[in-house]
């Protein structure tokens, strides 16, 4: 659908897997399982956190803003997706499009911001153990994770306003399953220089400087568990950082894989778009079985409300 005898667009088309119409029943079956795991999975290290009074600590309450995140991040895509696979129907309105596009980058720029304070977290308490309750305070942990969701929102508003504010009178097919800033902007008709600058300058400030200071705490985190003398020490030092750093990596590789990679000239876009949709549901799908696999107390406290909510279903029946 091309609307370039109209003045303005006043709404998209989300192209998604349109060109691929054989795969979009078993599509949507895939992605609403794993949506559903996904939801399952985070919502029960929710609980488990909320229920445990020892994992009451800044740490464990970190990692439940990380599985609210992946609660809301896939939730603000995922739906619609399903509702256009299953329907046929892939266009969403002017505003709708602004709201996705907003929740979406806001929460995956908390997301950035997030890890970053979690990295922090893990280098005050594995450098400075001694020192950590004094330096990690409740007040300090809350003030932190405030931070995070407010730089994420607030940046990304920027973000989404400069986008939104741009002509549309062109082509108004979205070359992906989602709104998102770079497809967005391809399809204006007038100067997109403001809105790139904006996207390359401040994004750029805010991500990089998320990512040097999660590279920068692992770096101390690595000499100081290198210089610990028992291999017990290491073990137990490696253990406590080991599923973030997964997390982390996992989160930064789809990231660039999916905004940096250079274009495929050997697949059709569809699957590239396709790999686009894997990763964006998938990752969120992850963390909380890394989290529960890895560490134990995680483990230990899931254990015991999934076992605490099987004892109270057969009691009731």
């Amino acid at each position: 659908m091309d609307v370039g005898n109209l003045s303005t667009v006043t709404q998209f088309v989300l192209m998604g897997l349109s060109d691929l119409p054989e795969v979009r029943y078993p599509l949507f079956v895939v992605f609403a399982i794993i949506y559903h795991i996904t939801l399952a999975g985070n919502g029960a290290i929710l609980l488990a956190l909320c229920t445990e009074r020892k994992l009451h600590t800044p740490m464990y309450y970190l990692l439940a803003n990380l599985s609210l995140l992946d609660i809301f991040c896939p939730s603000a895509t995922v739906p619609k997706m399903l509702h256009n696979l299953l329907s046929g129907e892939n266009s969403i309105s002017f505003l709708g499009c602004a709201v996705q596009l907003y929740f979406l980058v806001a929460l995956a720029g908390s997301e950035v911001f997030l890890l970053a304070v979690m990295a922090y977290d893990l280098y005050v308490a594995i450098c400075f153990p001694l020192r950590y309750t004094l330096i990690m305070t409740k007040v300090r942990c809350v003030q932190l994770v405030c931070g995070t969701w407010a730089a994420g929102f607030l940046n990304f508003l920027l973000h989404t306003v400069s986008t939104f504010c741009l002509s549309f009178c062109k082509s108004n097919l979205v070359n992906q399953y989602y709104c998102d800033i770079p497809q967005i902007v391809a399809l204006s008709c007038s100067s997109t220089y403001m809105a790139e600058m904006l996207a390359l300058v401040i994004g750029g400030i805010f991500g990089t400087s998320a990512f040097l200071t999660t590279q920068v705490s692992y770096v101390y985190i690595i000499c100081t568990i290198l210089r610990i003398q028992s291999a017990e020490g290491k073990r137990r030092a490696f253990s406590t950082c080991a599923s973030h750093l997964l997390v982390v990596c996992l989160f930064y590789g789809t990231t660039i894989f999916t905004y940096i990679r250079p274009s495929s000239s050997q697949h059709s876009p569809a699957r590239d778009r396709l790999i686009s949709m894997l990763y964006g549901v998938i990752i969120p799908m992850l963390n909380p079985l890394i989290y529960s696999l890895r560490n134990t107390e995680v483990k230990g406290a899931l254990t015991r409300v999934l076992c605490g909510t099987a004892r109270s279903q057969q009691a009731e029946h």
